[in-house]
């Protein structure tokens, strides 16, 4: 008789080969190229076009116009369809930026000029004793409303009108149009998407990452979605090309080569995570890119308020949240080491002129790194948190020198505050520089954690960009000092 018990496999041996099923298809899912996909994809279509063309019958009469295809052909053309997108974008972009510095100018007034003193007045009136009142108003109430301010307005505005243009139908268009770029590049076409994302807030661009399938693909998007501009640095690029760069030319030309300065740091961006995406797919990540067939969706009227409202909600509210509740011990922080005082002299101070040799290799100064340092919870808070030590360190006592509160001024104000502290062209163009290459901010490293449960590729992408942002100052500043010795 066959003893059929002896065939059984042991208790463990079922798990055991579900697990090594497991293990190799996530291996297998990391190293395939886009020959697979691209196989089945091509087999399904053809298998498609088939079955149509023996269920079809197509009318001998020329078919009547179509729009959609009249409009792809325009779209997505090899001559026209990179200018159409970057004609669109610039008109996104610079909508978001004027249309932003309305509401943005409102929330200052209202959350700095008029909530602001009365809740001082609140303090006053309550006895809250003067430590208390500092780290509560001074620091992490104004390091918030500095967030609220500068943050909701361009996300109000840039994130509707993202989704707009994604409910349209358009985006798909754009994911078509950089693929075979995206592709040399080692990456994924729909990484686009998440880079267009990141221009509003790196947070955002990071969660739309999901829509790229391999996990490869996807890792390249979030480490390089950092050199997109966040809403964040908008402020600091613009603030810094007013000042500096347009006061090179003529005033009725400064407004225009301003724009071009900033609009030139945001294309290195784009440079950069092209040619980051290249390296970490030869070296890191290495792997073949995979081309995604997209089946273009019918262009359609987007249902306006319905957009609004899932924008505001889904994307605005989240992000700003998480800004919000990272920027409250950065205020904290900020007006602490501001001070609190050994021998006399503040935290900052010592930390300033510890850290003023290092960067003045760089060609920035110790307020800059300290600045980033402590504001790492949020870059809306990068600029005010300059100029409030640059008082401390100057002295300046029309501004309020040593209180460690964050205050608004005006832009001759700040240009003469700046250059008493020793600030050049050189100092605003690295300052620029590294807004963009330095580390994300908080919200977006621990977006980073959360989206790949990775403490190593987290840390990747938090210092891979910090070290390409020292590296490039540093060059920049060693032939800028050699060319002004030369002249």
């Amino acid at each position: 008789m066959l003893n059929t018990g002896q065939m059984n496999p042991p208790d463990n041996a079922l798990p055991n080969a579900a697990q090594d099923i497991l293990d190799t298809a996530n291996r297998l899912r990391w190293e395939v190229g886009n020959s697979a996909h691209e196989k089945i994809v091509e087999t399904i279509y053809t298998d498609a076009a088939r079955i149509a063309d023996r269920a079809v019958v197509y009318p001998d009469t020329p078919p009547r116009f179509n729009l959609d295809r009249t409009i792809d052909h325009l779209v997505t053309s090899r001559i026209w369809g990179f200018p159409l997108m970057i004609l669109l974008f610039t008109l996104v972009f610079w909508i978001t930026i004027v249309g932003a510095n309305y509401p943005s100018a409102f929330l200052s007034w209202l959350l700095l000029d008029e909530v602001y003193p009365l809740l001082k007045e609140g303090s006053a009136f309550i006895g809250l004793p003067w430590w208390l009142d500092g780290l509560l108003l001074d620091g992490m109430y104004l390091a918030t409303a500095w967030v609220i301010a500068v943050m909701l307005p361009p996300m109000a505005i840039f994130f509707p009108l993202f989704t707009l243009l994604e409910d349209f139908g358009y985006l798909p268009r754009v994911a078509f149009n950089l693929d075979n770029i995206f592709k040399k590049s080692g990456a994924h076409g729909k990484q686009s998407l998440s880079m267009m994302m990141g221009f509003g807030c790196n947070a955002a661009g990071v969660v739309s990452t999901r829509v790229i399938d391999s996990p490869r693909e996807r890792l390249i998007a979030i480490i390089t979605n950092n050199f997109a501009l966040c809403n964040g640095r908008w402020p600091t690029q613009i603030l810094i090309a007013t000042l500096f760069v347009g006061a090179l030319v003529p005033a009725y030309l400064g407004g225009i080569i301003s724009a071009l300065a900033v609009v030139g740091v945001a294309m290195l961006g784009v440079l950069m995570s092209f040619a980051v995406s290249w390296s970490l797919s030869r070296t890191w990540l290495k792997g073949e890119a995979s081309t995604f067939s997209l089946e273009l969706p019918p262009y359609r009227p987007p249902r306006f308020w319905q957009t609004i409202y899932t924008s505001l909600i889904d994307r605005t509210i989240y992000v700003l949240w998480r800004a919000i509740v990272f920027a409250l011990p950065a205020g904290a922080a900020i007006w602490l080491i501001a001070n609190i005082t050994i021998g006399g002299t503040s935290l900052a101070a010592y930390m300033v002129n510890f850290l003023n040799p290092l960067g003045l290799i760089f060609g920035l100064n110790g307020v800059i790194l300290l600045a980033y340092v402590v504001a790492i919870p949020a870059n809306e808070i990068v600029i005010p948190t300059v100029l409030m030590l640059t008082v401390l360190m100057t002295g300046a006592s029309q501004y309020g020198a040593g209180a460690g509160v964050m205050f608004e001024a005006s832009h001759q104000e700040t240009m003469t505050l700046l250059q008493a502290g020793g600030w050049t062209l050189l100092t605003a163009v690295n300052l620029m520089l590294f807004s963009l290459l330095h580390n994300p901010c908080s919200t977006t490293i621990y977006t980073i954690y959360k989206e790949t449960g990775s403490r190593r590729w987290t840390t990747v992408a938090a210092l891979l960009p910090l070290v390409m942002g020292f590296a490039v100052t540093f060059i920049v500043a060693q032939v800028w000092r050699l060319f002004s010795l030369m002249g």
